[in-house]
């Protein structure tokens, strides 16, 4: 049997019907707060049989803050999708997302250290990747900088890798994948599932991102897994895109124009009223240097690796948006 973390999420819930298609059996960690009816519904878009896959799902409740329930959970269990992470730029949530994203992942390979558990599989962020190789691009050779500033999130992506590496060299078998921005549909307010909602305000930045389609992200970590390809990471992502560019492609699907683009100056102007009142309006302190260079920037991140090592074609960004915007506009319109 197979655990999916996180298994509510943009991703999870995909890496659960891949998985459910491979004839496996799932065991899907959820928060007892979940809506798994919103998980159900958007289970449509990606399957015809989506209803009867549903019903193969053995959901279970999970603290990993309770290290004797993650050893119950893991009964049975021979492999694990490790998708559970909180992300955000949002200051006030650091303490959250260091005990979600890293004590989580810890006591996790903890439980596992004694459990059936064979396999691992980590969903970290190309956010924890610093710096370019002599091609000038970003790639799984280059290794987060403790030198530089990095947001909340990337650190703590950063030290659950160390969790995972370290679990690793103690004999389990594990391998990473570093999506970039993940186009997927349900979950709209929240996470990735935010994106389109963004996009749909009317202005963007100068920088651009990385996308992936969540998909491709789901067929590949289960084909590393099958394939048993373990103490490695990949970088997953499809094309590298400007924001201005995306935004101006989903706006017009609304029949809007394109987003305005606020250029980094106002940024930097913003940042000053940041450090000046960011204790009386808490919002502020999201502008910051790391927050203005990771949207003023647009890194060229490198999928080369991955590409040759499963020989994998990714979807298009805009065939991804289309796909995904249909679906949006969908449950819009419910």
């Amino acid at each position: 049997m197979v655990l999916v973390t996180g298994a509510t999420g943009i991703l999870g819930r995909v890496i659960v019907l891949e998985l459910l298609r491979r004839g496996k059996a799932v065991r899907a960690a959820k928060r007892t707060t979940s809506n798994l009816q919103e998980v159900r519904e958007s289970l449509r878009f990606y399957a015809e049989n989506s209803d009867e896959l549903f019903s193969r799902i053995d959901w279970v409740d999970v603290d990993f803050n309770d290290l004797f329930g993650l050893e119950e959970v893991l009964e049975g269990i021979t492999e694990v999708y490790h998708c559970a992470a909180t992300v955000s730029f949002d200051p006030n949530l650091s303490k959250q997302m260091f005990k979600t994203n890293i004590d989580g992942t810890k006591n996790l390979l903890t439980a596992c250290e004694n459990s059936s558990v064979k396999k691992f599989c980590f969903v970290s962020s190309v956010a924890v990747l610093d710096g370019v190789n002599e091609q000038g691009e970003t790639d799984e050779t280059c290794d987060y900088n403790t030198k530089l500033d990095h947001s909340t999130y990337a650190v703590s992506k950063h030290f659950s890798e160390m969790e995972v590496w370290r679990a690793e060299a103690e004999g389990l078998s594990t391998v990473i994948v570093n999506p970039g921005v993940i186009i997927g549909s349900g979950n709209w307010d929240s996470s990735s599932g935010l994106l389109f909602k963004n996009l749909l305000r009317g202005v963007t930045f100068a920088g651009g991102a990385s996308y992936i389609d969540v998909r491709d992200v789901a067929k590949i970590s289960v084909e590393l897994m099958e394939r048993e390809i373990y103490g490695e990471r990949f970088i997953l992502v499809s094309e590298n895109r400007r924001f201005h560019e995306v935004g101006t492609y989903v706006r017009r699907k609304f029949g809007k124009d394109a987003p305005k683009v606020i250029q980094r100056p106002l940024l930097k102007i913003v940042q000053v009223f940041a450090i000046l009142f960011g204790w009386f309006f808490p919002a502020l302190r999201m502008v910051n240097k790391v927050s203005i260079d990771t949207v003023d920037g647009l890194s060229n991140i490198s999928n080369k690796k991955i590409r040759q090592t499963l020989g994998y074609d990714f979807i298009p960004v805009t065939e991804s948006l289309d796909f995904h915007l249909e679906n949006y506009i969908s449950d819009l319109k419910k």
